[in-house]
């Protein structure tokens, strides 16, 4: 029940929001306290869930389609009763990302305003609406469950309730921890890079086109094949000196070297649409050379044979001679890269590919040979890894995975009590329904009392 009970995706509700604008009348097709359901919404989005090849046959998916919008409703009008509302800086902050997304899926804006015939304008009002009921819904979810907890007795009833057989898989999780060095004489490698993108720069303004230029040479493989541009983009979705460089330029003017933490660029000014910016670049990061690398493997060897011949832990070894900053505050353990999953434990689908390859076939306590592979932001560094721990690929069970069942555990709980709302909601709430709908079948009973 939880997917009944959030919000339809953004870019299917902005699809109900647009759909046959057109119209001067709209139809309204159910009234839920002060709430109204218009048709097109719903139209709209069965029209967008076909287009995402939804299986589902068109009038269930429209009666599945309606039935949302009336739960949806009915938090709203909770939400007008107890007078919820959300911080118009949370919405627009979160309309901004979205929009540039679209943007990039679409491929340009002109795009985006053919799929939905909607001006920009039109298309940030509908998503600012869009966005401002969903997290109204939320904040309303979350006053409704805000006092419930589990108590250790129903995390095992819980567990007890599902078929073994249905319990999901959970794969091969490790624990691991890293020290990386940052090789010597970097300096001569970055003014290498930057004499490459000089000489490209000047090839731009003597004529020459950025956007092949870019395809040949560019080192980032999100843009480099789309000729180096970036797509709509806000400030804040940029790495700031770049941000800076983009939002100064004047169109078709090709920036001087700019550095961020994810190597060089030259950068060209596509277009500038109020708050956001299409720009180009070309992205070069300093190679190592052979004596660079050696220089690095045989530091890591050295750091190797101090912790296996117990002249250092790994972690006193981490904090003393690790180049990332992160990991060596934790003594080189390893952490889920979302910030909001701050967890030691890790899938190796979680792991950099290299790290990957290297430690599904190490033995629990070993420390992995030197060897290549990429920070967060892509650029090249070497490292030695242990494994600290592993859990072998399993079935869900009390002993390994508490915190998992306990999570479970809460959201059946607060579903079902969202469940016992709505049903309770829909008993003392004025509600019409089109006898248009009168064929659907219902999760809720209660729609047409």
């Amino acid at each position: 029940m939880k997917e009944r009970l959030i919000v339809i995706s953004a870019i299917v509700m902005l699809a109900g929001y647009t759909a046959t604008s057109q119209q001067v009348v709209e139809s309204i097709v159910a009234v839920v306290g002060n709430e109204v359901v218009y048709l097109s919404e719903i139209e709209g989005q069965v029209v967008q869930l076909k287009a995402e090849r939804d299986p589902t046959p068109v009038e269930e998916l429209r009666c599945r389609v309606f039935e949302d919008q009336l739960i949806q409703k009915l938090f709203l009008d909770q939400a007008r009763i107890d007078s919820i509302e959300v911080s118009p800086e949370s919405v627009e902050s979160d309309l901004n990302s979205r929009l540039t997304e679209y943007i990039r899926r679409a491929g340009s804006e002109q795009a985006l305003e053919t799929y939905f015939n909607k001006s920009m304008a039109e298309i940030k009002k509908d998503l600012r609406e869009m966005l401002t009921n969903q997290y109204i819904v939320q904040e309303t979810q979350g006053t409704i469950a805000q006092n419930i907890t589990v108590t250790p007795d129903e995390i095992i009833k819980y567990y007890n309730s599902i078929p073994k057989d249905s319990l999901p898989l959970v794969p091969r999780k490790v624990q691991l921890s890293i020290i990386t060095v940052e090789p010597p004489d970097m300096e001569a490698s970055k003014a290498e890079v930057r004499q490459r993108l000089l000489d490209l720069r000047s090839r731009i303004i003597n004529g020459e086109s950025f956007k092949t230029l870019a395809i040949l040479y560019s080192e980032d493989p999100g843009s480099a094949p789309k000729g180096g541009e970036t797509g709509f983009t806000t400030r804040g979705e940029l790495a700031k000196p770049y941000a800076e460089a983009a939002w100064a330029l004047k169109k078709d003017v090709v920036s001087k070297i700019v550095e961020t933490e994810f190597g060089f660029h030259i950068i060209q000014l596509i277009d500038r649409k109020g708050d956001m910016v299409n720009s180009r670049h070309i992205l070069m990061r300093p190679k190592l050379s052979s004596e660079q690398t050696e220089w690095a493997i045989l530091k890591l060897d050295s750091i190797g044979a101090l912790v296996r011949t117990d002249s250092l832990t790994f972690q006193q070894a981490a904090m003393r001679y690790s180049s990332d900053k992160a990991t060596r505050a934790n003594g080189g353990k390893m952490v889920n890269e979302n910030p909001s999953e701050r967890v030691t434990w890790l899938t190796l689908d979680e792991l950099p590919r290299e790290i990957n390859l290297v430690v599904r076939n190490m033995k629990l306590g070993e420390i992995s040979e030197p060897f290549r592979t990429t920070d967060p932001k892509g650029n090249n560094i070497y490292c030695i890894v242990r494994l600290d721990d592993e859990i072998a690929p399993h079935r869900v069970d009390m002993k390994d995975d508490y915190n998992y069942l306990s999570d479970a555990a809460l959201r059946d709980k607060q579903n079902k009590t969202y469940e016992d709302w709505i049903a309770e909601k829909i008993k003392r709430t004025y509600i019409r329904v089109s006898d248009d709908f009168r064929g659907c079948k219902f999760h809720y009973s209660g729609w047409f009392e």
